[in-house]
Parts: structure tokens; C-alpha cells; sequence
């Protein structure tokens, strides 16, 4: 997606043809059968569980792409809710349909899991935070002496909370998803999550691109099979490292929207709504961040 091709920006979506289900930090699901959600990602952007007041123009577009791009590549991996469906299919108003093209999914509604399900490849964010305070992260000891953005001796499961809009996920230990969901399936979920991330993680650094973490979000058919869902590796999801940049002690620059947090970690805000406005510039900034994640992880390998 090119400049001229960045749309402009959609904060919020209210669409008369159908019911709204819920209105997420990013998202806007409605309902359009018992079986099936239209969900529409907008260019709204949250940092530390704040919803920002400026939204990313195009944002959506590039979410929205780069999550059926790995909703696609992963699917041998596991099932997921993507369906033939498109918006144009359940939206009778030419105006809602343009409102919504490039940023809208008809997906299979299932029964979301209460957790999130973070991989982490790397010491970064809150599990850095975790290391430093206990030597492990959610429980899972690590080697001390591991430095900011070390990479991990392997891939971990570090599960967190799922928390509504304007709070906090927290993180949790393994036994505490085996509590929520059952052993069984937590077991199976924490081994499709390090499968999937394993999938991406290989595909990106062909492409310049490290995965840091990522989080990912599954459900349950009538029959209780587990399917991918929400979204699937995008900026919003990961942590994205430039290859060429990356090195340790430091949090490097990212593909991603911690160059917003890292701008919103100079002011005097105690990360608590409303948040602050956002320059022009860094907004220009984040969305060429993200497109070029989206050319990079969709386009040919860069060696």
C-alpha cells in the first residue's frame, strides 16, 4: 500500500444495516447471523490500554491485511475463523460497504477463550520487567545475566489476562490457564500459540523482520475445537524489530506502535484516559511504520 493508496481515517464505525455486538480498543464487531460477526478494524490506537484521541489513517487497511495474510499461511496449523463471506455479502448500503472496504472481515463466530496468548521470542515489555524483578517470566525461570532484548534460549508461553477496554492485561503462570480452561486445553493452546509464532517468526526473519512476542487470541466451536481468531502477527499484536537495527541493551526501533509509546513515555501523562494528542508527525511516522511492515512481510524474501 502505497501513500496515495492510504485511505482516510475511520475512528469509529456505526453502521444502521447491522446490530452492533462490541466495540473493542481497535475493533468494531456487529452481528450478522447467529453464526457469523462482521468485524471492522479501524484506525484508532491504543497504548498502555488507552484508546489515543488521533487515529493512524490507514491503519485498519494494514491490519486488516496483514491478519488474512497469516490467518491464510497458518491455517495448516490450525483452523480459523476466516469465511468465503465479504462485506459487500451482508452490507445493503453502497456507503457502508465504501465506509468499511479494505478494513472489514465476515468471520465464523465462536466462543472466545478468556486469556491472551503471548509468545515472547525475546526479553522485551513486561517480561523484561518480570525477569528483572524475579528472574522468571510468568513463573517460567530464566538464565540470569540476560540482557534488555536478549533473545530467549526458546520461544515462551507467557499468558496474560484478558482485560476490557481502559485496563490492564496482566500476566499469568501456565497454572493459572489450566484453572480458567482446563489442562487439556490449555496444554493445546499453549502448543498451537508456540506453532504459530514459530510459523511467523521463521517467514518474517526471511524478510528482515524480527518477532519479538506477540499475543494471539483463540475460540471454541460447538464441538469445542480450538480456532485462531481476532487478529494474527500485525503491529498491533507484535513487537516488530528491524533486523538490520536490532542489538541489545536497548529497546530497539520497531515496525510497530511502540515508536508511539516511546514518544508518549516523554510527556507527563500517567497513562490513564484520556490520552494525549498525537503529532502529525507521529502519525505519519507510525503509519509509514506500518505499511512498511505489511511490503515487507507480504513481499518476496529480502535475501
Amino acid at each position: 500500500m502505497t501513500d496515495s493508496a492510504i485511505p482516510d481515517a475511520v475512528f469509529e464505525t456505526r453502521l444502521a444495516g447491522l446490530k452492533r455486538h462490541s466495540q473493542g480498543k481497535v475493533r468494531d464487531i456487529y452481528v450478522v447471523d447467529a453464526d457469523h460477526l462482521l468485524i471492522v478494524t479501524t484506525d484508532r490506537l491504543s497504548a498502555f490500554d488507552v484508546v489515543l484521541p488521533d487515529p493512524i489513517p490507514g491503519k485498519g487497511v494494514v491490519l486488516t491485511r496483514m491478519a488474512r495474510f497469516w490467518f491464510e499461511r497458518t491455517g495448516h496449523i490450525v483452523p480459523n475463523h476466516l469465511t468465503t463471506l465479504t462485506p459487500d455479502d451482508v452490507l445493503p448500503d453502497p456507503a457502508e460497504r465504501r465506509l468499511v472496504a479494505g478494513r472489514a472481515m465476515v468471520v465464523r463466530r465462536f466462543r472466545p477463550l478468556p486469556i491472551e496468548a503471548v509468545v515472547r521470542g525475546y526479553l522485551i515489555g513486561s517480561g523484561w520487567k518480570d525477569y528483572q524483578a524475579t528472574g522468571a517470566v510468568c513463573g517460567i525461570p530464566l538464565p540470569p545475566g540476560l540482557p534488555l532484548a536478549g533473545r530467549l534460549p526458546e520461544p515462551l508461553f507467557t499468558p496474560a489476562t484478558k482485560a476490557e477496554a481502559g485496563a490492564h492485561d496482566e500476566n499469568i503462570a501456565f497454572g493459572d490457564v489450566e484453572r480458567l480452561v482446563g489442562r487439556e486445553l490449555a496444554a493445546e493452546v499453549r502448543d498451537l500459540a508456540l506453532r504459530v509464532y514459530a510459523e511467523g517468526a521463521a517467514h518474517a526473519a526471511a524478510r528482515g523482520i524480527i518477532i519479538a512476542d506477540t499475543k494471539f487470541e483463540f475460540g471454541l466451536d460447538d464441538n469445542g475445537r480450538v480456532h485462531l481468531i481476532d487478529e494474527v502477527m500485525t503491529p498491533d499484536s507484535s513487537r516488530f524489530w528491524p533486523a538490520t537495527g536490532y542489538r541489545t541493551g536497548i529497546s530497539p526501533p520497531s515496525f510497530d506502535k511502540q515508536f508511539v509509546r516511546d514518544y508518549l513515555e516523554t510527556l507527563d501523562w500517567d497513562k490513564r484516559a484520556p490520552g494525549p494528542r498525537l503529532p502529525p508527525e507521529v502519525i505519519r511516522q507510525t503509519a509509514e511504520k506500518y505499511t512498511t511492515a505489511l511490503r515487507l512481510l507480504t513481499g518476496p524474501p529480502t535475501g
